[in-house]
């Protein structure tokens, strides 16, 4: 029979095998960048370093990416992947800049059991970094909402 507390263990160590699980970028890619917590931190800020590497998130309405109204492509911050283009982009009001969809392998998908709740959590497919979470209470046409941290991402408008 299992007990409040097993019930517990179990999602816990749950959760910590699904998130070592895409602690590396996605397998069979030819372009993957895998580079040391040392390497990682002079090629990163330590804000970026700490949302990226090591799952933080920042805190809400402080990127200004969130009022980004160009064309063009949002890239990641770490290794230039293309994850996003601005017509996927929408206003959520949630305090993250958010998407309805993602460019093709662009993310590698895992569970998220830290609040005791199931999430989906996303990682850059190239670099394994974290970006953020996909809920289900995004615009048609996918019903998706991709909240990503604005410290993960660089923008790059398009040419005029």
């Amino acid at each position: 029979m299992m007990t409040r507390r097993s019930f517990f263990s179990s999602l816990a160590v749950g959760g910590w095998l699904a998130r070592e699980a895409v602690a590396a970028p996605g397998p069979g890619r030819t372009d993957r960048l895998e580079l040391s917590d040392e390497q990682w931190r002079q090629r990163l800020t330590t804000e970026q370093f700490r949302v990226l590497r090591k799952e933080g998130t920042e805190p809400p309405f402080s990127s200004p990416l969130n009022s980004e109204k160009r064309h063009g492509i949002y890239k990641c911050v770490a290794c230039d992947q293309p994850l996003f283009t601005s017509a996927m982009k929408f206003d959520s009001g949630t305090g993250w800049p958010s998407f309805f969809e993602t460019l093709p392998d662009a993310f590698a998908f895992s569970s998220d059991f830290r609040v005791f709740l199931l999430g989906t959590e996303y990682h850059c497919a190239r670099c394994g970094g974290h970006h953020g979470h996909v809920f289900n209470d995004g615009p048609k046409p996918t019903g998706k909402r991709y909240c990503n941290n604005g410290v993960c991402l660089k923008f790059e408008p398009e040419a005029v």
